[in-house]
C-alpha cells in the first residue's frame, strides 16, 4: 500500500480533556460569540478586524502580538472588535513549504501532528488567558474541527478549499461565523454556492459517525482577489466589486449579507505595505454608500511585530516565515484609523 500509518492521533474529546478551556474563559468566549454575531445580523455597527501572522509558528511571538492587540483593542472597543488571526493550518498551492504548527509544531523538525494538535489548542487557550481575546483559525482540515471548536470565535474557509463538499458541510455544524473566501479564479458564484450550502442543514459522514448540521447563519463571503489565467492579481476590494457583490447577495437566498475583505493576498498582489491603503479604501467606500456600509462588515489584515518575511531557520523573533506581513508600528496606526473612519 502507499499509505504509511505513523501514529494514532488523541481524538477531539481526549485533547479537550487534556487541555480544558477554564470556565472564566468559556464565558469569554460566549460574549465575544454574541458580540461578533451581533455585527452580522446587524444589531451592531461594531466594524470587525481579523489581524495577526500569515501563520502562527511560534507561540511566544503569538502570544507577545495578540497581547499588543488587546491593548489597543481596550482603546478602540466602542467602534471595533478586534479577532486576532492564529492562523496554524497553511495551505499550499503546490503542496510544498511549512504547512503550519499543527502538522510541524517546530518549524524545523519533522512533521508530528500529535504534538501539532496539542501545540494549536494550547496557544489558542494561552491567548484567551494572557488576552481576553478569542481568536480566527482557518479550517483547512474540517475533521480538525472538534479540536478547537470551544476557543474559536471566527473561523476562515480558504480560497482553494471553498468548492469542497466537507468544507462547505462542515461549516454548516459551526456555532460561529464561517468566512468563505472566493477561490482563486475569483468566481463569485462558486463563493455564494458556498455560503448558501453553509447556510443549510447537512446529513453526512463525519470522523465515522453519520451526523446532521443545523446550518449556519453566520456564513458569508471574504473577498481575497484572484488570479487571471495568466496569472496576473484582479483585486475585487473596490467600490464597484463591493456594489457587485451587493447585488449578487440579493439574487441569492441567503441570510444575513456579509463582506469581509482581505486586503492582502490577491488583493495586494502580496505587497503587504498596501493592506494600508487597501483598507482605507474600502472605508471610504462605506462612507460612500449605506449599502455598501451596511453590507461591509469588517476588514483581514496580515501583521506580525516585525514587517517582511523571513526564511525558516533564520530566527528573527515575531517575523513571518510564510507570507510577509505589515509590521506592528504601522498596524498600531492602521487600527486606530479604522476605529476613526468605521
Amino acid at each position: 500500500m502507499s499509505f504509511e500509518y505513523i501514529q494514532k492521533v488523541p481524538t477531539p474529546q481526549e485533547i479537550q480533556e487534556e487541555f480544558p478551556v477554564a470556565a472564566s474563559l468559556k464565558e469569554i468566549k460566549k460574549e465575544r460569540d454574541k458580540a461578533i454575531a451581533d455585527v452580522f445580523t446587524g444589531k451592531s455597527d461594531k466594524f470587525l478586524v481579523i489581524v495577526g501572522p500569515c501563520s502562527a509558528d511560534n507561540e511566544e511571538a503569538v502570544i507577545d502580538y495578540v497581547s499588543r492587540l488587546a491593548k489597543v483593542n481596550d482603546k478602540v472597543k466602542d467602534k471595533l472588535i478586534i479577532i486576532p488571526r492564529i492562523y496554524t493550518n497553511k495551505p499550499r498551492t503546490t503542496g510544498e513549504g511549512y504547512k503550519g504548527i499543527t502538522s510541524q509544531p517546530d518549524p524545523e523538525g519533522k512533521p508530528d501532528f500529535r504534538q501539532g494538535l496539542i501545540a494549536m489548542r494550547h496557544m489558542h487557550i494561552r491567548a484567551i488567558e494572557e488576552s481576553g481575546l478569542t481568536s480566527a483559525d482557518e479550517m483547512l482540515y474540517p475533521e480538525n474541527w472538534g479540536y478547537v471548536e470551544d476557543i474559536l470565535s471566527y473561523v476562515a474557509i480558504g480560497a482553494r478549499s471553498v468548492e469542497d463538499q466537507q468544507h462547505r458541510m462542515t461549516a454548516s455544524g459551526f456555532d460561529v461565523p464561517a468566512g468563505m473566501k472566493n477561490p482563486t479564479s475569483g468566481y463569485l458564484t462558486v463563493m455564494l454556492n458556498s455560503i448558501y450550502a453553509a447556510q443549510h442543514p447537512h446529513s453526512f459522514l463525519y470522523r465515522g459517525y453519520e451526523v446532521t448540521t443545523s446550518g449556519n447563519p453566520l456564513a458569508h463571503c471574504v473577498l481575497r482577489g484572484s488570479q487571471n489565467k495568466n496569472g496576473r492579481n484582479i483585486p475585487n476590494y473596490h467600490y464597484e466589486d463591493l456594489s457587485l457583490v451587493n447585488q449578487l447577495y440579493q439574487e441569492h437566498d441567503i441570510q444575513n449579507p456579509a463582506v469581509i475583505v482581505d486586503s492582502n493576498h490577491n488583493n495586494s498582489g502580496k505587497k503587504y505595505r498596501e493592506q494600508v491603503r487597501i483598507v482605507k479604501e474600502v472605508l471610504h467606500s462605506r462612507q460612500h454608500s449605506d449599502e455598501i456600509h451596511k453590507l461591509v462588515k469588517g476588514v483581514m489584515i496580515e501583521s506580525y511585530i516585525e514587517e517582511g518575511a523571513q526564511k525558516i531557520g533564520e530566527g528573527i523573533y515575531g517575523k513571518s516565515i510564510t507570507d510577509p506581513c505589515l509590521g506592528w508600528d504601522a498596524t498600531e496606526r492602521l487600527l486606530y484609523d479604522i476605529a476613526e473612519l468605521s
